[in-house]
């Protein structure tokens, strides 16, 4: 019991990722309130930018799916 309201707890904590691709900064995804978002930094390249499909919390696939995009590799750096 003790465990799942831990987890539950957790999951309910903001969470902050850095998006960066070749060493450069293009935007972050934030967990609030058990919800995702991106966010993209003025100059990011716009095929990460428009990108419109879904944030969950699969960071490993949203990173290999933004490299896709991009064509390059994505990474995602917890704060």
């Amino acid at each position: 019991m003790k465990r799942a309201m831990f987890a539950r707890l957790l999951a309910e904590e903001p969470a902050l990722w850095t998006i960066a691709a070749a060493g450069r900064v293009e935007g972050c995804l934030v967990r609030e309130q058990g919800r995702w978002r991106l966010s993209w930094f003025d100059g990011a390249d716009r095929r990460l930018a428009s990108y419109s499909g879904p944030v969950d919390g699969d960071l490993e696939g949203l990173a290999a799916t933004l490299g896709a995009r991009l064509g390059r590799p994505i990474e995602l750096n917890a704060h």
